[in-house]
């Protein structure tokens, strides 16, 4: 039931981006930020970012709001291999206001299943996003 759960919808210029997102070509690290336009009820892209660490996107975040990132992370295993996985992630801090994270947790799935992410992290602090932070996530998957 609670996969049904729609609570904002989410635009189609992002539903676009996410797509194109998913099948990008380059190496780097790279973000999409996204929040809720409250008025509208809809997820939309906040800000679009290449070649950025987990650190300077932690800088970014808003303090006391909740945020979805689908993050493309160049992950360097310790047997030499490199892989790109994506990794959706959802900020929600200490501190947001409650109607705010019922939008973005009744939000979140259907983000999700639109963007077709499997790797899918929740944090409830800022600080805790790290690339340590992300490795111990990912080490779920191998």
């Amino acid at each position: 039931m609670a996969d049904s759960l729609v609570v904002c919808e989410v635009d189609e210029s992002l539903k676009e981006k996410l797509k194109k997102f998913r099948f990008r070509k380059e190496t780097n690290n790279a973000a999409i930020l996204m929040k809720i336009d409250m008025v509208k009820q809809l997820v939309v892209v906040e800000e679009e970012y290449e070649n950025i660490t987990l650190d300077d996107l932690r800088e970014e975040l808003p303090e006391r709001q909740p945020r979805f990132i689908v993050y493309s992370y160049k992950y360097n295993h310790a047997d030499g291999r490199v892989s790109y996985p994506l990794c959706f992630i959802f900020s929600s801090p200490v501190g947001c206001k409650p109607e705010q994270q019922m939008m973005y947790a009744g939000s979140k799935n259907r983000l999700v299943q639109i963007a077709e992410l499997t790797k899918v992290f929740e944090t409830r602090n800022a600080d805790d996003l790290t690339e340590e932070w992300l490795k111990k996530k990912l080490e779920f998957f191998r």
